[in-house]
């Protein structure tokens, strides 16, 4: 099943109820963990018959996976293909385990993306992302386009002058990049009087950062982009856990869900739905995995939802961009803030090179914010230009600590990482 033929809303419930039932037997029958939930909790799967009633069903944390990982396991250990695992962004990194099965369901996810984002057979993409280091979207991106049917070339992340000349002796129709690598390949292009709208690039897939508002407007890092590149900007949202990604069509009006793979719910704190164009933390529930499925699955991440049809002719459910995730949130001297509007924040600052966001705990167990800048240039003018507009848009004023180049590399790049920090938080571990 794929998403060139758009299901109804009535059939996509009727199909996510149908593949609701065969998980809970499933991880009933295989999951230790699920099973000790359903049995301490007195839960009978048999009275779970809708979508309305997983409100009836426990909620199942990023601490669970932590602390328990190898209980989420379903199959024997010799089924297991691949093992990929997470970031490690909101603590210890989770591994989760493929069967061949679960490595087929994943092609079909990025197959059905790139159809969705007007890939064809025809592209050619340029991978500017990593495909070692257990990082599953490489894996999932490489083989959803070999499905698909389109070129790719496998050169990885970083290094502008590698990817430019790639891009002019191989003629790639689309990249998928993380969008602030694509401002620093722009920069480079400018740098070397390249005009990279003579490219052959007509289309990027945009990984990791919002390139939206909530409005679904462009960002300032989507309005930089296109204000320099004339290509089509597809965003796209995944996590490791879910082994499914949201991504855009040309309408770009949010990630479209993939009901066949995937159950999503947008809830309270109180672990209730909140209703559509209001935010709330997306909580997964797995179809159609093998290896280590999850039944409401709490991301952490707040976005908001709609489910008016789309132009593109797709029913079902959309996501907006992240506005934040949950256990980054910070309260800095009575104004909360997510990290994503203090990148955006920095983002329109001509001053700024590029950045990194550090908060801590004070003495007294506030939260503190200090930021790493890397200035276009370091004088008294420029100082006093970047902390009046910090002040007059976050009516707080922020710890500011100017760095170089290779100051800046080592604190975005520490050992092992996959792809740069923009964040760190120290808080203490109550608040985090």
């Amino acid at each position: 099943m794929n998403m060139s033929a758009p299901l109804t809303a009535d059939r996509i419930k009727q199909l996510q109820e149908q593949k609701l039932k065969q998980l809970l037997t499933y991880i009933h029958q295989n999951s230790p963990f699920y099973r000790e939930i359903f049995s301490s909790k007195n839960i009978s799967i048999d009275v779970i018959n809708s979508l309305e009633d997983l409100t009836l069903l426990p909620v199942t944390h990023k601490e669970d996976l932590q602390q328990g990982n190898d209980d989420f396991l379903c199959v024997p250990k010799k089924q297991v293909i691949e093992y990929a695992s997470t970031s490690g962004t909101l603590g210890s990194p989770v591994t989760i385990a493929l069967t061949e099965n679960d490595l087929n369901r994943l092609t079909i996810n990025e197959y059905n993306s790139f159809k969705c984002a007007d890939g064809s057979e025809e592209d050619v993409y340029q991978l500017m992302l990593t495909l070692d280091r257990q990082f599953m979207a490489g894996i999932a991106y490489y083989s959803g386009l070999r499905k698909l049917g389109a070129g790719i070339i496998r050169l990885g992340p970083g290094v502008p002058a590698m990817q430019l000349e790639t891009i002019q002796r191989l003629k790639p129709t689309a990249i998928v990049a993380v969008p602030s690598f694509i401002l620093k390949l722009i920069q480079f292009a400018k740098e070397n009087n390249v005009d990279l709208n003579t490219t052959s690039v007509k289309k990027a897939i945009c990984i990791g950062e919002n390139i939206r508002n909530t409005d679904y407007s462009f960002n300032i890092l989507g309005k930089k982009i296109t204000e320099n590149w004339s290509i089509q900007l597809y965003s796209t949202y995944a996590s490791t856990e879910m082994q499914t990604a949201f991504t855009e069509c040309s309408q770009g009006n949010g990630g479209h869900l993939q009901p066949e793979l995937l159950i999503a719910e947008l809830l309270d704190d109180d672990n209730q739905p909140v209703p559509p164009n209001t935010p709330g933390e997306l909580t997964i529930t797995t179809l159609g995995v093998e290896g280590m499925p999850l039944l409401r699955y709490k991301t952490g991440d707040i976005c908001m939802y709609n489910e008016e049809p789309c132009a593109c002719g797709r029913s079902g459910m959309r996501l907006s961009p992240i506005i934040g995730r949950k256990k980054q949130m910070i309260k800095f001297k009575g104004t909360t803030l997510y990290p994503p509007a203090l990148f955006d924040l920095l983002n329109e600052m001509e001053e700024v090179l590029d950045y990194v966001v550090e908060v801590y705990s004070n003495e007294i167990g506030m939260d503190e914010v200090l930021l790493h800048l890397l200035p276009l240039n370091e004088n008294k003018a420029s100082d006093n230009r970047i902390r009046a507009y910090l002040q007059a848009r976050l009516r707080v004023s922020p710890q500011v600590n100017y760095v170089g180049v290779e100051q800046l590399q080592k604190i975005q790049f520490p050992e092992s990482v996959r792809k740069a920090v923009k964040f760190i938080d120290r808080r203490a571990k109550i608040n985090t």
